[in-house]
């Protein structure tokens, strides 16, 4: 059975109210609403581990958990979409450079509220970057229709939801469409926050869900654990070999099937519209992000053991709560950056 948000929230509240008052370490991270409820649960199986020790995770969107690995308000940050050069500029700049480490994988899915309709509507990517870009309006357009002949679609407006926030989310998506339309590339490109052409706004995953839900034929992108637990239908998406797949635990993992031989050394890369007969194409890792140089060793020690901790063992939590573990071979290289981290030139992994 699936923790909510809410409840899940809760138990690491009342955890880390005991934390604090008894004296223990306590590590703070900000950032993606993806990862969440695994941080979450993360956070609390760690905790049982060593007790000495607690993670104190607040979910407000990868943009803001950026901001305040900038601001040096946070011990680690996490982000669905790895910082840009500018961002890593800006860091190297001040002699605090950032360390990405890749420790979960997930999907961004397509949603809609289309009454009577229970088979999947499938898109293509083309289509999808159209409807966005405000340029098929309505749900019998002719391309859809070619898209899904076995489904009547209904002759009515599409009303477009998206984003309000900055967010991984976002990020991942836009990145999809930009690589599968030039149209969308060149209007509207690729960032945590974006100026919409079309369409309606809502805060966070829950906020574009209770859009969709509330609004009859309307269009939204959630995160995939988020559409699983709200129960809410999901798209087939076309991908990059020309099949139609609906996201899971494992299309998610064989979009991931060969990123490890095509990663950059320092692991920031994208695997949106992924080669791979069964991959699915709106996926992607997402990260810890940890400065480089420590100067508190207790405190460093702690938080990269947690990731240590969370990369490795950790990773059997994953598919129960519908995320895709990260593959080996990716395991791998994140472990050699997280050794990167020191205090005073001594790597705090050995």
């Amino acid at each position: 059975m699936k923790l909510s948000h809410a409840f899940v929230a809760l138990s690491v509240s009342v955890i880390l109210m005991c934390g604090i008052a008894s004296g223990q370490l306590q590590i703070n991270g900000a950032g993606a609403t993806f990862p969440y409820p695994l941080i979450s649960k993360w956070s609390s199986v760690y905790h049982k581990l060593h007790p000495g020790i607690q993670v104190n995770y607040q979910s407000i969107g990868s943009g803001g958990g950026i901001r305040q690995l900038i601001e040096k308000t946070v011990d680690f940050g996490a982000s669905d979409a790895p910082m840009n050069d500018e961002q890593m500029k800006e860091l190297r700049q001040r002699r605090t450079p950032v360390v990405h480490i890749p420790w979960a994988m997930g999907a961004v899915v397509v949603t809609y509220n289309l009454l009577g309709i229970n088979n999947a509507v499938r898109f293509d990517g083309a289509t999808l970057a159209d409807i966005y870009l405000g340029r098929i309006t309505k749900w019998n357009d002719v391309r859809l229709r070619t898209l899904n002949p076995d489904i009547n679609l209904p002759d009515a407006p599409i009303i477009v939801v998206h984003r309000s926030d900055g967010s991984g989310t976002t990020y991942i998506f836009a990145d999809y469409l930009a690589k599968v339309s030039s149209n969308w590339k060149a209007k509207v490109g690729v960032s945590t926050s974006l100026n919409w052409p079309v369409g309606i706004g809502g805060k966070g995953n829950e906020g574009v869900a209770g859009q969709v839900k509330r609004t009859p034929n309307s269009i939204g992108y959630v995160e995939l654990i988020y559409a699983l637990q709200s129960n809410m239908p999901v798209a087939k998406i076309k991908n990059a070999d020309g099949v139609f797949v609906k996201p899971s635990i494992e299309s998610v993992t064989e979009a991931a099937a060969g990123a490890a031989k095509l990663m950059p050394e320092d692991l920031r890369v994208s695997i949106t519209n992924a080669p791979g007969k069964n991959a699915y194409p709106i996926s992607s890792f997402t990260y810890a992000l940890i400065y480089q140089n420590q100067a508190h060793a207790q405190r460093a020690k702690a938080v990269v053991e947690f990731v240590y901790w969370a990369i490795t063992e950790g990773q059997r939590y994953c598919s129960g709560l519908d995320y895709a573990p990260i593959p080996k071979a990716v395991q791998e290289l994140a472990i050699k950056r997280l050794k990167l981290v020191n205090v005073n030139g001594e790597s705090l992994l050995k």
